[in-house]
């Protein structure tokens, strides 16, 4: 057994009016499987059910928000967020992500990936400071900033004085929609993400999956690029954060960082250390190739055939 490779719609969605073309074009560059991510408009499901009742593709995973709520036309992976002090915003929430859940099933997929919101500020938010730092010092190596790390310090303190209130929402949401994903059969991976501000905080990831106590219904999903944004930004160790949460893992997003820090590259153009992550592969895993829609044809098949070499060296052909 190995980990199925799949190549997210993201790469291609916005190009098309019609789910079957969508499916037809993937399936052309040599991908049995397809994650359908947060990008996917109303008009391209007659289309998909089509393609996946003909066998064209199978789908490994859909996106949260899948398809899109009804008038909205571009990818809104942050549409509604559990966290929202706004009970109205986590009910839609509570809804759309309970309709993907839905979506997911009739397409036979097994797991949806998910954002799970962030701590807002309505003045002062810290991580204006943290970016304008970042940007004024691009491309340099911050680890020994004296500078950056009290800014970096105080920065955090404010987060988490700030955060229960959001993180309590996210962790009453998931548990209302924890029962309906395991009724279902499907399993919801709670992703890492690349904003200071956004949730779990990088630590919460394993506590949040054991409190809410359900390993059939719920991982951890690892984003190659959140993390490695995250470690230039100097909240993480790409490696220690894996090590740490590995025993939830159950897919991940693989995508390259370049040096000017741009996520969503070809695997093996930017910065990240895309053995140390495949160490961490095991055969029930769903590997997702989410690329930016401005890469070509040829840096998708880049990218497949070194996860296919990756996935070879550790499992065999």
């Amino acid at each position: 057994m190995k980990p199925i490779i799949a190549l997210s719609s993201c790469w291609c969605s916005h190009r098309h009016s019609d789910g079957y073309a969508m499916l037809q074009e993937m399936a052309g560059l040599g991908f049995e499987w397809v994650e359908l991510s947060h990008g996917i408009k109303i008009i391209l499901v007659p289309g998909i059910l089509k393609a996946v009742e003909e066998g064209i593709v199978k789908i490994s995973t859909c996106h949260n928000f899948c398809p899109l709520p009804t008038g909205v036309l571009h990818a809104a992976p942050n549409l509604y967020m559990p966290s929202s002090l706004d009970a109205r915003e986590r009910d839609q929430w509570l809804r759309q992500s309970k309709r993907t859940i839905d979506f997911a099933h009739q397409v036979k997929a097994a797991k949806v990936i998910m954002h799970l919101g962030a701590t807002e500020f309505f003045w002062f938010n810290p991580a204006r400071k943290v970016d304008n730092y970042l940007e004024a010092h691009e491309g340099e190596d911050l680890a020994a900033d004296a500078a950056y790390r009290k800014l970096l310090t105080k920065s955090l303190a404010k987060l988490a004085k700030r955060s229960p209130p959001y993180w309590e929402n996210t962790k009453q949401g998931l548990t209302e929609l924890l029962p309906y994903a395991e009724q279902k059969g499907i399993k919801l991976g709670f992703e890492n993400r690349e904003k200071f501000e956004e949730l779990p905080l990088d630590a919460d990831h394993g506590a949040l999956i054991e409190a809410m106590a359900k390993p059939n219904a719920c991982g951890y999903w690892h984003d190659t690029g959140h993390a490695q944004i995250k470690q230039d930004m100097g909240l993480l160790n790409h490696r220690e954060h894996l090590e740490k949460n590995a025993p939830h893992a159950i897919g991940f997003h693989l995508h390259d960082v370049t040096a000017a820090g741009r996520d969503h590259h070809a695997i093996g153009t930017g910065k990240i250390d895309f053995e140390m992550v495949s160490s961490f592969w095991r055969p029930e895993h769903t590997l997702v190739i989410e690329l930016s829609p401005r890469l070509s044809v040829e840096e998708v098949l880049l990218s497949k055939k070194r996860v296919e070499e990756l996935v070879a060296k550790r499992f065999g052909r």
